[in-house]
């Protein structure tokens, strides 16, 4: 059947007080009787009239208001909390009918002829404000002065033809509007709608429930954290609280949001993350939002980081900092999650995340112990997952190094590994360290762990910063210089602000290979050169003084760091030259099982060749390819070997190395 002869048999409606708005509208608008071969659109319409109780339009619309039919209760939930008047409610119910309804777009097309526009225009609205005895000007303003298009509930579409008056503009409604208004979602760009519960710490959920009880519509509260999703949980228990879901707003918020917050039951959560010194203003849009006239959409809450400042109104925000969960609690959380008690305790003590971590670490856990065919993760799952960041987790500003490094790989002196077997039982127990001392050491007391390592390239600095992480299961970082670095002002201290952040709360270890490049020594200021990158340097030290997290760094020379910088370091670690019997060591971990050299002949190299761990690598590698990888390497593929790195270096192999065994 064609769709005009469908239109022109639609059964009228059954006489009702239960009619839409939109279907009455219709009536008040149809003609007083069609001729047999009247346009389908005239039949549908005189039909409408026929059924429609509604003879007064303004006494009419106040009834509406007090009784709306069930088919209208969305739309006269959004009148009622953005107080529209008359207009904007006759346009608001004529352009969902519009765009939800073929029949009523097709009668709004043949009322609107010859225009043959779909949708309510602005003369079509007065032409009904007019029964009710509104004048054309002033239906105008009560919709271009309306709540209606400044919350971007309507969108008023200009005419295409310039010649066309303004009363052809017609009034739209936003897509997920339309799909709200049904009772579904409607997605918006950059919009998320969270109404799952998080996984918080007892304390922080408690604090979320109380500050929701104390929040006024038009209140905003920032809620920083340097874990974002950790804040954005922080906005969802809130908004539960509230009896309300989250709208997690990236970017600029778009236009019509407010009236979709309403029919969501939402509020909205405006998501970023400035850097050190940035100053932002609450987005006006946003600023509409929870400071409407009619209706505010809030409270607003912005989820953000440890950096940067907000304004409203150019006045400061309330804000809570959400605190990292004491170890009893993440222990708490980690059986909640299945742990066994020990497991659960031991990983609590060691590993200083927050409760969304910890729930994303347990489900990483899960999926790597069913990808080995057990049901329930080990403690070694977790190590594979706490070391397995993700590769985002510090955005481009540093690279993650996953790879495990055994006990084996490490060819330190005693005294160094005591060394380093002190540092790590250190940053194993940073947290309750000074619990137990004296009020001059619990005061401003702070866990964090920094480290330099020293030693000339290639003894093994980076190799035991990779040890040292696989011993915390923590992943290793090494910052991406190139890009922390910045050529304008202030971007540097913006960078690494943004870099210490995320580390402290993701808990991961920072390596800074040759820091000297960024902790070196002050200068004495001539330019401005020199006052900028002086500036630099202090707040690297202010900012490292203050890093709750374990960095390391690592350089050839200790005398190139300012002495401001050595004071706030907590151990120097010193990594010699290797002597005969580390170098012997090191050759046998390069070279394993791999090779046919015999026991004078692996105690001439260790003698006669000072080559560190790297250069070592270098010839192991080397000699290998030359001897083939299915043969073992012997003194003349190693002499070529050690030759090549020799004449690399610009000096001569020791003659005792040149005979082949």
């Amino acid at each position: 059947m064609k769709r005009d002869e469908a239109l022109a048999g639609a059964a009228p409606p059954t006489t009702s007080d239960d009619l839409p708005l939109a279907q009455r509208l219709l009536a008040m608008l149809a003609p007083g009787s069609a001729l047999p071969d009247a346009a389908p659109e005239a039949h549908w319409l005189v039909a409408q009239a026929g059924a429609s109780p509604w003879l007064d339009l303004a006494s009419a619309w106040s009834d509406w208001r007090v009784r709306p039919p069930a088919a209208d209760a969305r739309l006269h939930r959004l009148v009622m909390a953005l107080r529209l008047n008359a207009s904007e409610a006759f346009a608001l119910a004529l352009s969902h009918a519009a765009d939800s309804d073929v029949m009523h777009s097709r009668a709004l097309a043949w009322l609107q002829a010859p225009l043959r526009e779909a949708r309510p225009t602005l003369g079509l609205i007065a032409c009904l404000d007019a029964q009710r005895g509104l004048g054309a000007a002033a239906s105008l303003t009560a919709l271009l002065d309306g709540a209606a298009l400044a919350s971007g509930l309507l969108h008023l579409e200009e005419p295409v033809d310039r010649a066309s008056s303004r009363a052809d503009a017609a009034l739209r409604l936003p897509l997920p509007l339309l799909v709200a208004l049904a009772g579904g979602g409607g997605a918006w760009a950059g919009v998320t709608l969270l109404d799952t519960a998080p996984t918080l710490a007892v304390t922080v959920q408690a604090e979320a429930v109380l500050r929701a009880t104390r929040l006024q519509a038009a209140d905003a509260l920032l809620i920083r954290s340097g874990d974002p999703a950790e804040a954005r949980a922080a906005c969802v228990a809130i908004a539960h609280a509230r009896n309300a879901r989250a709208a997690l707003i990236e970017g600029d918020p778009p236009a019509g949001l407010l009236p979709w917050l309403i029919l969501q039951d939402a509020l909205p959560v405006l998501c970023a993350e400035p850097g050190p010194g940035d100053r932002r203003e609450v987005p006006r849009r946003i600023h509409r939002l929870t400071r409407h006239p009619a209706v505010a959409a809030g409270p607003l809450l912005i989820a953000t980081g440890l950096e940067g400042s907000w304004q409203r109104d150019d006045e400061p925000l309330a804000e809570w900092r959400l605190p990292m969960p004491e170890p009893d609690e993440r222990a708490s959380i980690w059986q909640g999650l299945g742990h066994d008690a020990a497991q659960a305790e031991r990983f609590a003590r060691t590993q200083r995340h927050t409760a969304t971590r910890i729930a994303s670490l347990h489900a990483r856990a899960d999926a790597l112990a069913r990808d080995d065919g057990v049901v329930q993760s080990s403690p070694a799952h977790l190590h594979r997952a706490a070391r397995q960041a993700d590769a985002g987790t510090l955005g481009s500003l540093a690279q993650t190094l996953t790879e495990d490094i055994d006990d084996d790989a490490l060819v330190l002196t005693p005294a160094l590994r005591t060394d380093l077997l002190a540092l790590a039982e250190r940053c194993r127990h940073r947290e309750g360290l000074a619990d137990t001392l004296g009020p001059a050491a619990r005061t401003r007391y702070r866990p964090g762990v920094r480290a330099l390592l020293v030693g000339p390239s290639g003894t093994g600095k980076t190799l035991a910063c990779g040890w040292l992480a696989t011993r915390l299961s923590k992943p290793l970082f090494r910052v991406d210089l190139a890009g922390v670095t910045s050529k304008w002002i202030g971007e540097t201290e913006k960078n690494l602000g943004e870099l210490f952040a995320r580390a402290e709360h993701a808990d991961v270890v920072l390596l800074f290979d040759e820091a000297d490049s960024l902790f070196g020594k002050r200068t004495e200021v001539k330019d401005a050169n020199d006052r900028y990158a002086n500036q630099q340097t202090n707040y690297l030290l202010q900012r490292i003084e203050t890093y709750d997290g374990i960095v390391l760094l690592t350089s050839n020379s200790r005398s190139r760091f300012d002495s401001a910088f050595t004071r706030r370091l907590d151990a120097i670690l010193d990594f010699p030259a290797p002597g005969p019997g580390e170098r012997r060591a090191l050759w046998l971990a390069h070279l394993g099982d791999g090779h046919a050299l015999t026991a004078s002949g692996l105690n001439r190299l260790a003698a006669g060749c000072d080559f560190a761990g790297g250069h070592v690598r270098n010839v192991v590698l080397t000699a290998r390819a030359i001897a083939g990888r299915t043969g073992l390497i012997d003194w003349p593929a190693l002499g070529m070997a050690l030759q090549a790195e020799y004449r690399k270096l610009g000096r001569a192999m020791p003659a005792a190395l040149v005979p082949a065994e």
